[in-house]
Formats: structure tokens, sequence, C-alpha cells
């Protein structure tokens, strides 16, 4: 450890608490020694340290850096002092290179005992041995033993032993004092948070001070990389997926370390995690929203947003996240097939104002069909989106056919009993029925059409029409909710007084699904599908 090999005590061949005036004739002595060339040993060079560097320069420097008060009680605790025999007899060990014994010395006058004014030399002697220990382990508990020796009442007897009697010192100045030092020569030897481990054993002043030392740097980081990836991702959104990855990788080990400081629960440490996350999600939002239209950016924008998901602290914060990505995740879903959602959509509008035939109703199913099968085998029967969308279809369809039918009943040629016309339509509305039949549907709609359907047979029936037989094909339908005659319409057959031939009728007013309600949904989901593709 450079604090000790290197200390201006040991240069100076001396102990911590050497007098005033020994000091100054040491380094008479060991200057004139320097200009005709002799070597240099001190009983206190400790071989075990190894050699020491003594040139006019280095003894200059070593015996200024130990001129005023202060500068001689940072290099006395890194270095040994003598007050009493024990520290005498281990001292000897020293010098004779039995590390060990004197350790072991040591150890046994203050290993469960309190610091005192008899021992805090030794106190101070072991910390020094152990800060040169060969394991984390031992360096720890010479850290602990030197800030022991600082909190302790007695202190001001060390102090007063290697600086004037008269100096006195504020401990938390000098515990931040010791605590720099160590940290400048720990970093270089070991990652910030296994220096930060060898802390371990701080309490009080000294652990605050440790832990607003190592998080402020961490923070500002954080702050300046956000910021700066922020305005990056402004100018060129199409590099977001880059930014918002590099940005990641970077914060990820501070962000680590100010959790392990500060706690998951300090407001700093929340702020910063959120900062982040909202940065990095933000990133690929925006990524997203630039490539959409061109390609599909779903998985990189994903990815980021994960990794947003994993540090997010903040309820506010994660809700942003969770929305963005069950958003993405069902447009990600639905991207293999976003030319045939489009394709039905635009139909759907086309179909808007179309006349009311079994023809165009026909044409509606018909040229739909094969698109929804194409949806259906991507992203499943049991999709959401998927259900809607056919069950629009088969209800706008649907309520084309009930429109045509309802028309016909009304007309003149059926009024005076010619209904060459209604069967026609009758015959076209069974065919197009047996095609919206095979559509996937939510519940109530399918529910809603089949009670239509039955209603056309019946009246079919009535004017002796045989339905066609149709081979019946598997089709989905949502989990069902009771249905009661408020919420669907039907095709009602009904007989006037003078024993007409049936005729049929629709009650718009009692219509689940009437045609102008079928419109603004396939208005409102096409509106949908635009803000998810562009």
């Amino acid at each position: 450890m450079q604090l000790i090999n290197e200390n201006p005590y040991r240069i100076a061949g001396l102990l911590a608490d050497s007098s005033a005036r020994e000091l100054q004739r040491q380094k008479g002595k060991i200057s004139k020694y320097v200009m005709v060339g002799k070597e240099i040993v001190s009983d206190f060079d400790f071989a075990f340290l190894g050699p020491v560097e003594r040139s006019e320069a280095s003894i200059n420097k070593a015996f200024s850096q130990i001129e005023q008060n202060h500068d001689k009680v940072i290099h006395s605790l890194f270095w040994f002092i003598s007050q009493n025999t024990f520290d005498e007899t281990a001292l000897n060990y020293l010098i004779k290179g039995d590390k060990e014994k004197a350790t072991e010395i040591w150890e046994r006058v203050t290993t469960g005992k309190e610091l005192s004014a008899k021992n805090y030399s030794c106190f101070s002697n072991l910390g020094t041995i152990k800060l040169l220990g060969n394991t984390k382990k031992e360096i720890k508990e010479g850290i602990g033993i030197k800030l022991k020796l600082i909190e302790s009442p007695h202190f001001s007897d060390f102090v007063h032993v290697v600086a004037d009697e008269t100096y006195s010192i504020d401990p938390h100045k000098q515990t931040a004092q010791l605590i720099d030092k160590l940290v400048k020569e720990f970093v270089v030897m070991y990652s910030v948070p296994d220096t930060i481990k060898l802390f371990s054993k701080a309490s009080g002043s000294a652990k605050k001070y440790i832990i607003d030392k190592f998080s402020a740097e961490p923070l500002q980081r954080i702050e300046s990389q956000v910021e700066s990836t922020k305005a990056l991702r402004k100018a060129k959104p199409s590099y977001a997926y880059k930014y918002g990855f590099k940005l990641f990788a970077a914060c990820k080990a501070d962000l680590s370390l100010l959790k392990s400081l500060l706690g998951p629960e300090d407001l700093k440490y929340k702020m910063a995690a959120d900062n982040l996350a909202k940065e990095v999600l933000q990133c690929g939002v925006d990524y997203f929203q630039e490539f959409k239209e061109t390609q599909n950016p779903s998985a990189e924008s994903l990815k980021l947003i994960k990794y947003a998901e994993s540090i997010a602290v903040g309820s506010q914060t994660k809700e942003r996240i969770r929305e963005n990505k069950e958003g993405l995740e069902e447009w990600a879903k639905t991207a293999p097939v976003k030319e045939e959602f489009k394709f039905i959509f635009e139909k759907l509008l086309e179909f808007k104002d179309a006349y009311d035939s079994t023809q165009n109703a026909r044409q509606l199913v018909m040229s739909c069909k094969p698109k929804l099968e194409q949806i259906k085998d991507v992203i499943g029967a049991d999709n959401e989106e998927y259900l809607n969308l056919s069950s629009l279809v088969a209800g706008i369809a649907l309520g084309m056919l009930v429109t045509v039918i309802n028309e016909e009943q009304n007309s003149f040629s059926v009024k005076y009993g010619e209904y060459n016309s209604l069967k026609t339509a009758l015959r076209d509305a069974l065919e197009v029925s047996m095609q919206i039949e095979d559509l996937d549907m939510k519940a109530e709609q399918r529910n809603h059409f089949e009670s239509n359907f039955r209603i056309l047979k019946s009246i079919a029936s009535q004017l002796g029409i045989t339905p066609p037989v149709k081979k019946q094909v598997p089709r989905y339908t949502s989990p069902s909710r009771p249905v009661t005659s408020s919420n669907r319409s039907e095709v009602k057959p009904k007989t006037n007084t003078e024993n007409r031939a049936a005729q049929a009728s629709t009650s718009s007013e009692n219509s689940d699904i009437p045609w102008f309600k079928i419109i603004g949904w396939g208005v409102f989901l096409i509106i949908m599908l635009r803000a998810c593709a562009g």
C-alpha cells in the first residue's frame, strides 16, 4: 500500500510519535548522508515492506509533508507509534521481519477490548498492519479500526502524541480525509463496488460520507447521459434504438451501484432510475414511430421498453411502460397481416354508403373472407382485434340483408299478393347468410346472426322455399353472455287478418347493432388502425 510503503515517516526513518527535535535531528543526519553518498538505513525501514527509495528530492518532500500538524496526523494514521511496552515488543518483531508475531501481540490487547487511553496506540498500529494485509477481509478490518480510532474520544490522545498538544481536530473532517486517501488508492486496485465493500464496517458520519462520496458521481453521470441521449434522440430519431441501448448499457452499472449504496427506497435513487427508464422508453417509442410505416421495428422497440421496465421504480413510470409495451406487443402481432387489416377496413368504408342489396352483402363477405382467414392464421381465432373485425363484417352484411327483406316485405307487390321478388330476395339472402355463418364472431354477434338466420329460413319455408344445405364449417365464437330480447334484433314473420302470405319485418329499434352504430364502429377501428400504423 503506497500510503504506508511511501509514508514520509518511513522515508524519514522515524516513528510517527517522534518529537519535533527528533525530526530535525534526523533530517540533518539524512541530509548529510545523502550529500556524501552514504547509504541510509533505519530500524523502521521494515524490510517486509520492500526497499525504501531515498533521494535528496524524496527526503525533502518527506520532511515537508510532516511539518504541519494536520499533515502529521493524517500520515501518522498510516504508520506506527510506540506508546507502551506492547508497542515496543511488537515493533521489535516488525524490525526482525516477523509481521505475524507483531500482529498477534497487538490483537491480544485489542480484541474484545474497548479503545482506551492505554491501548489506542495498539489499535492504531494493528489497523496499519491490517491495511497491509493480503486479503480484502484484513483490509476491511484495518479500515474499521482506523475509523473506530478517529470516532473515539481518545483520538485526541493520538493527535497530541503525533502533533502539537495544543492542536485540536474535527473528527468528521479527519474521517473524510482518511476515506479520501484510502479511496484514491483502492480504486486503482479494485472495482468501485469492491472498494465500497471495504468500508462496510463504517457507521455514522463515516458511512454517510462514503455514501455521498460514491453516489455523487454516478448520479451526475446518469443525469448527464440521459440529457445527452435526449438531445441526440430528438435530433435523429432514426438512431433512437442505438441511443437507447447505449444509454442503458452505460448507466446500468452506475444505477446498480446507487441501489446498493442508497437502497431501493431512497428518493435520489428512485428519481435517477425513473428518469433513466423514461428516456430508454422514449427511445423505443420514437424508434417505432420513425420506422413503423416502412418496416417492422417492434422487436428493437420492445427490447428497449423491456430494458426500461427492468429499471423503473415509480408506479406512474411503470404504468406508462406497461401501456406502451402492451400496445406495441399487439401491434407486433398484427404487423404481419397489416395489409389484410387495411384491405378490410377500406372495404368497410367503401360499403358504408353502398346501396343495401344482397349482391353488395355477398361481395363484402366474399372479398373479406380470404383476408380474415389470413389474419386468423397469423394471430389466432381468439384474438380480440380479429374477432371484432370479423364480427363487424358479419354485422354489416347481415344489416344489408335485413334491410333488403324489410323493403321487400313492405313493397307494393307483396301487398297485392305477388311474392316472386320477395322469394328471389330470400333465396339470395339465405345463400349470403350461409357465407356469413362461416365467419368467426363474438358471442353477441353470433347470437344476433343466428336469430335472424332462423327467422329468414322460417319465412322462406312459409313461402315454399327450401333453404340450401351447406356442409358445416368449424367456427370460432368468443365466450358467450346471456342474450335477451333487448339486446338483439330479429326478422319476425307476421300474418295479417286477411290471411295473406307471411310477411317479414325487422324491428330496427330493438337492433343490437343498428346500421349507424355498425358504421361508427368501423370508422373507429379504422382510425385506431391508422393511429397504430401511422
